[in-house]
């Protein structure tokens, strides 16, 4: 993993984002703050683990951030290429679709992030299509590149999300949201549902990938011994903010906030 020390160019760069919610029925001023003024920078190829303890807003960040949900208030910008960056948060309908091929996103749980009704084929190729980036002639060409990727069986090509496992499911969602070469990777939790002897497959799968094709990710988890495998840099989540952020050896190994200090103590 690249330790770039600040000096690879930012893929995206996340500027005073928040994001609110109204609770229905309790007065006057309902609003809760899921996340609040929030900033951060992720480099070219690097990783940032987001830490903290749950309900802190780390999902809603993900989610705000690719506006899976739109935020409240703030500025999401994204480096399509090395000569573009976009504002995801000022595109219209047409022009987002036209960019979340440029941002993608892992999600915790692999079975219900797949249609129990496509094929593995489909779900895999379905981005390529809608994304008008590989000929119909040469989608099965391409479905099988992808699945070699990830180190499935062309034969699970056929088969459906039930009928895998949920490593297996897991590596079709990351083949999924690598299909489109994205510049930035979301992966919200990626192995917390997944028996600990799959875990490090799905790890060691990420790190290739990464490796292979540069990509930059936004790495959420719990589990700080998966950060610490898998993050260049560590920013810590509490209450909706980030306290604090660094290498992630100097994050563990001193701590410069009582939350990071806490989380450490109870992993």
């Amino acid at each position: 993993m690249p330790d770039d020390g600040g000096r690879r160019a930012p893929v995206v760069r996340v500027t005073g984002l928040s994001k609110d919610y109204h609770r229905r029925g309790v007065g006057a001023d309902s609003r809760v703050r899921a996340v609040d003024d929030l900033s951060l920078t992720i480099n070219r190829g690097c990783t940032l683990g987001l830490v903290g303890e749950s309900s802190c807003g780390k999902t809603t960040l993900a989610r705000a951030m690719l506006r899976l949900i739109e935020p409240t208030a703030g500025r999401v910008e994204l480096a399509i290429s090395e000569t573009r960056t976009v504002d995801l948060t000022a595109l219209g309908p047409r022009e987002l679709r036209h960019t979340r091929r440029y941002a993608q996103m892992v999600f915790q749980d692999p079975l219900g992030s797949l249609n129990p009704r496509h094929t593995v084929r489909e779900i895999i190729t379905e981005p390529l299509v809608i994304h008008r980036l590989t000929s119909p002639a040469e989608l099965d060409t391409r479905a099988r590149e992808l699945v070699d990727l990830v180190g499935l069986d062309p034969a699970h090509l056929d088969h459906r999300g039930p009928e895998l496992s949920g490593g297996e499911r897991q590596r079709v969602g990351i083949v999924r949201a690598i299909a489109t070469r994205p510049q930035l990777l979301v992966a919200d939790e990626p192995v917390a549902a997944l028996d600990v002897s799959v875990q490090g497959q799905v790890l060691n799968c990420l790190r290739d990938l990464q490796a292979e094709r540069s990509l930059t990710m936004l790495f959420i988890s719990h589990d700080l011994a998966v950060i610490r495998q898998m993050a260049d840099r560590v920013a810590v989540m509490h209450r909706g903010r980030i306290v604090e952020t660094g290498p992630t050896r100097d994050v563990f190994e001193c701590p410069a906030h009582p939350q990071t200090a806490r989380l450490i103590a109870h992993s």
